[in-house]
Protein backbone atom coordinates (compact mmCIF):
# COMPACT_ATOMS: atom_id res chain seq x y z
CA UNK A 1 0.00 0.00 0.00
CA UNK A 2 1.07 3.58 -0.94
CA UNK A 3 -0.39 7.27 -0.60
CA UNK A 4 1.00 10.57 -0.65
CA UNK A 5 0.27 13.50 1.10
CA UNK A 6 1.04 17.07 1.41
CA UNK A 7 1.35 17.22 5.63
CA UNK A 8 1.46 20.68 7.67
CA UNK A 9 4.99 19.86 9.30
CA UNK A 10 4.71 22.79 11.80
CA UNK A 11 6.81 23.47 14.55
CA UNK A 12 9.23 20.62 12.01
CA UNK A 13 7.08 17.64 13.05
CA UNK A 14 4.40 15.48 12.42
CA UNK A 15 3.20 11.67 13.96
CA UNK A 16 2.92 8.61 13.37
CA UNK A 17 0.61 6.67 16.13
CA UNK A 18 -1.79 3.98 17.31
CA UNK A 19 -4.88 5.40 16.29
CA UNK A 20 -6.73 4.06 19.55
CA UNK A 21 -3.40 4.41 22.20
CA UNK A 22 -4.09 8.24 22.37
CA UNK A 23 -0.45 8.56 22.60
CA UNK A 24 1.86 11.39 24.68
CA UNK A 25 3.43 13.14 22.35
CA UNK A 26 7.23 13.87 23.55
CA UNK A 27 7.69 17.78 23.93
CA UNK A 28 11.31 17.77 25.05
CA UNK A 29 14.11 17.62 22.05
CA UNK A 30 17.72 17.31 22.45
CA UNK A 31 19.86 18.75 20.11
CA UNK A 32 20.86 15.10 19.22
CA UNK A 33 16.89 14.28 18.43
CA UNK A 34 16.71 17.34 16.29
CA UNK A 35 20.13 15.94 14.32
CA UNK A 36 18.33 12.69 13.82
CA UNK A 37 15.34 13.77 12.62
CA UNK A 38 13.24 11.17 14.28
CA UNK A 39 11.90 10.46 17.97
CA UNK A 40 10.07 7.89 19.21
CA UNK A 41 7.91 7.29 22.17
CA UNK A 42 5.36 4.43 23.33
CA UNK A 43 2.95 4.43 20.65
CA UNK A 44 4.23 7.03 18.48
CA UNK A 45 6.83 8.43 16.08
CA UNK A 46 7.75 11.86 14.98
CA UNK A 47 8.98 12.37 11.70
CA UNK A 48 11.16 15.56 11.40
CA UNK A 49 11.03 17.49 8.30
CA UNK A 50 13.22 20.23 7.30
CA UNK A 51 10.46 22.97 6.64
CA UNK A 52 7.89 23.57 9.51
CA UNK A 53 5.46 24.64 6.05
CA UNK A 54 3.55 21.61 3.90
CA UNK A 55 5.38 18.91 2.95
CA UNK A 56 5.14 16.19 0.28
CA UNK A 57 5.37 12.88 2.25
CA UNK A 58 4.74 9.16 0.38
CA UNK A 59 3.81 6.40 2.77
CA UNK A 60 4.41 2.37 1.94
CA UNK A 61 3.62 0.31 3.90
CA UNK A 62 4.92 -3.76 3.14
CA UNK A 63 5.40 -7.18 4.54
CA UNK A 64 8.89 -6.80 4.35
CA UNK A 65 11.99 -4.72 4.89
CA UNK A 66 13.31 -2.71 1.70
CA UNK A 67 16.14 -3.09 0.49
CA UNK A 68 18.36 -0.51 2.43
CA UNK A 69 19.65 1.84 -1.05
CA UNK A 70 21.36 5.65 0.74
CA UNK A 71 22.55 7.28 -2.48
CA UNK A 72 19.38 8.57 -3.21
CA UNK A 73 18.19 10.47 -0.15
CA UNK A 74 20.23 12.64 2.51
CA UNK A 75 19.54 11.24 5.32
CA UNK A 76 17.99 7.81 6.84
CA UNK A 77 16.95 6.91 9.96
CA UNK A 78 14.50 4.28 11.73
CA UNK A 79 12.59 3.72 14.70
CA UNK A 80 9.98 0.96 16.05
CA UNK A 81 6.16 1.64 16.39
CA UNK A 82 3.76 -0.56 18.48
CA UNK A 83 0.41 -0.45 16.82
CA UNK A 84 -1.66 -2.62 18.85
CA UNK A 85 -5.21 -1.65 17.62
CA UNK A 86 -4.35 -2.01 13.94
CA UNK A 87 -4.88 1.33 13.03
CA UNK A 88 -1.87 3.93 11.46
CA UNK A 89 -2.77 7.56 12.30
CA UNK A 90 -0.61 10.36 10.39
CA UNK A 91 -1.65 13.63 12.25
CA UNK A 92 0.00 17.17 11.79
CA UNK A 93 1.85 18.40 14.80
CA UNK A 94 -0.94 21.48 15.19
CA UNK A 95 -3.61 20.57 12.78
CA UNK A 96 -5.64 17.50 12.14
CA UNK A 97 -5.00 13.69 11.20
CA UNK A 98 -4.52 12.97 7.80
CA UNK A 99 -5.49 9.62 7.31
CA UNK A 100 -6.08 6.49 9.08
CA UNK A 101 -4.39 3.23 7.85
CA UNK A 102 -6.13 -0.54 8.59
CA UNK A 103 -2.74 -2.81 8.89
CA UNK A 104 -2.26 -5.77 11.00
CA UNK A 105 -1.78 -5.42 14.64
CA UNK A 106 1.70 -5.74 16.00
CA UNK A 107 5.03 -3.82 16.04
CA UNK A 108 6.35 -2.08 12.66
CA UNK A 109 9.88 -0.55 11.68
CA UNK A 110 9.32 3.34 10.63
CA UNK A 111 12.15 3.76 8.04
CA UNK A 112 12.24 8.00 6.77
CA UNK A 113 13.71 8.89 4.22
CA UNK A 114 14.85 12.68 3.64
CA UNK A 115 15.21 14.40 0.43
CA UNK A 116 16.16 17.75 -1.18
CA UNK A 117 17.42 19.27 2.28
CA UNK A 118 19.78 21.36 0.75
CA UNK A 119 17.35 22.93 -1.57
CA UNK A 120 15.68 25.50 1.48
CA UNK A 121 15.78 28.67 0.37
CA UNK A 122 17.27 30.87 3.26
CA UNK A 123 14.54 31.89 5.20
CA UNK A 124 13.79 27.98 5.68
CA UNK A 125 9.85 28.59 3.52
CA UNK A 126 10.38 27.09 -0.10
CA UNK A 127 12.38 24.30 -1.06
CA UNK A 128 12.24 20.94 -2.64
CA UNK A 129 12.53 18.42 0.46
CA UNK A 130 10.25 15.57 0.36
CA UNK A 131 9.82 12.52 2.43
CA UNK A 132 9.20 8.83 2.29
CA UNK A 133 7.97 6.68 5.32
CA UNK A 134 7.81 2.84 4.85
CA UNK A 135 6.46 0.30 7.43
CA UNK A 136 6.96 -3.05 8.07
CA UNK A 137 6.52 -5.80 10.47
CA UNK A 138 9.49 -6.19 12.78
CA UNK A 139 10.75 -7.12 16.29
CA UNK A 140 10.86 -3.81 18.44
CA UNK A 141 14.58 -2.68 17.53
CA UNK A 142 16.25 1.08 19.25
CA UNK A 143 16.12 4.29 17.07
CA UNK A 144 19.06 4.62 14.38
CA UNK A 145 20.02 6.83 11.78
CA UNK A 146 21.38 4.84 8.70
CA UNK A 147 22.71 8.01 7.03
CA UNK A 148 22.94 11.31 8.33
CA UNK A 149 22.31 14.72 6.95
CA UNK A 150 25.19 17.60 7.70
CA UNK A 151 23.44 21.04 6.16
CA UNK A 152 26.51 22.45 4.58
CA UNK A 153 25.55 25.69 5.25
CA UNK A 154 26.14 25.10 9.06
CA UNK A 155 29.68 25.49 10.17
CA UNK A 156 30.40 23.79 13.27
Amino acid sequence: MMKHYSIFADYHQFYLWDHEANPDVPTSYTEEDTIRRIKAAPFVVVVQPERNMNVSVEVEITGEAPELALDAWDHVAEASLDLPSGRLEIYECTGESIDILTVPAGTYRVRTYHSGLGTLSDDGLDGDDHYRIVLWPAPFTDLAVLKQYVDPRVVS
